[in-house]
């Protein structure tokens, strides 16, 4: 059966077309299918090939939901890896994956709703009848379990989209009034993530420890992209616990976290020095205090790099992988 890689317009880095992300993350998990994709905290490893399957299978219970290409699905779940697929699988049918903070209120999530005009709404369990009373008519709402349940044929392609179609929609925090939603295409992310491949040395040997929530840009774009696109394993944690990282980090070699991780490392007896195979440690998200800075280089002898990005277009400048920070 013919995919969208195949006839297509060379991308500007190799044979993928200038196309839906997922394009690159498949191209990218067949290239080492045996390999592991996600170590979880429960102890369940995810092969590449594993993670293409669930995905398939996963876009075709949304397509069965009514989701096609160009569809919002807005989603307040909790981080666990079956979020990860309902990701993936959104972004394999071109449709557009809105993703909402998990301390929202059902009064605050009618609002999100109604301004991003979402197909299907995704939420825990015990929440599908509240955010039913509160959504319209005509649309659906559902859980991550009664995704995962669905089992109808597994044969769909992903969807062939221009690089200027929204993949997801990503909302601010508000702080000049409302919130208002962030469009980002697929050229947008794939731009974004080819870049912090290239600007942070990520390869197939890396394993990131993965600690940040996935609502947001930090954990779901930065994190998610670079070790989806470069091979990276990624050890998986449903939330940042600072002895639980610690542990992660044997073996690791990037971690990223925003400063008050860094600040609760440095105050854990655990954490004694950092992990000697730790390559690469990134801040983001919020500024990281001089003094964290520098008792972090004086017990680990490294530097911690930082960036600054935005909802609205990802990273947008970094310190040097190599050179002064």
């Amino acid at each position: 059966m013919q995919t969208p890689l195949d006839g297509q317009t060379a991308h500007r880095k190799g044979q993928l077309p200038v196309t839906n992300l997922y394009a690159l993350v498949e191209q990218s998990a067949r290239e080492r299918l045996r390999d592991a994709a996600f170590e979880c905290d429960d102890g369940a490893t995810f092969t590449f090939d594993e993670l293409l399957a669930i995905v398939a299978r996963r876009a075709a219970a949304l397509a069965a939901m009514g989701v096609g290409r160009g569809d919002r699905v807005t989603v307040q779940v909790e981080k666990s890896i079956e979020n990860v697929w309902l990701y993936l699988a959104v972004l394999r049918l071109g449709a557009v994956y809105v993703p909402l903070n998990t301390a929202y209120t059902i009064a605050e999530l009618e609002y999100f709703i109604g301004d991003a005009d979402p197909r299907l709404v995704v939420v825990e369990p015990a929440r599908t009848a509240s955010v039913r009373s509160a959504a319209r008519p005509d649309v659906r709402v559902t859980s991550l379990g009664e995704v995962a349940a669905l089992r109808v044929p597994d044969d769909l392609d992903y969807a062939e989209v221009a690089d200027d179609e929204l993949a997801a929609i990503v909302y601010t925090s508000g702080t000049t009034g409302r919130s208002k939603g962030a469009m980002l295409s697929h050229g947008n992310l794939i731009s974004n993530a080819e870049a912090l491949v290239d600007l942070w040395g990520f390869d197939d040997s890396d394993v990131l420890v993965h600690a940040l929530p996935i609502f947001h840009v930090h954990g779901l774009f930065v994190a998610l992209h670079c070790a989806l696109l470069s091979g990276a394993r990624t050890r998986f944690l449903p939330r940042f616990e600072a002895t639980a990282v610690v542990r992660a980090l044997d073996g690791a070699t990037v971690f990223m976290g925003v400063p008050t991780y860094y600040t609760r490392l440095l105050a854990t007896d655990a954490f004694k020095g950092g992990a000697t195979t730790l390559r690469l440690w990134i801040s983001g998200s919020a500024p990281l205090l001089p003094e964290t800075f520098a008792e972090f280089e004086s017990r680990t002898g490294q530097r911690i790099l930082e960036r600054y990005g935005m909802s609205e277009a990802g990273m947008i400048t970094s310190n040097p992988l190599d050179g002064p920070r």
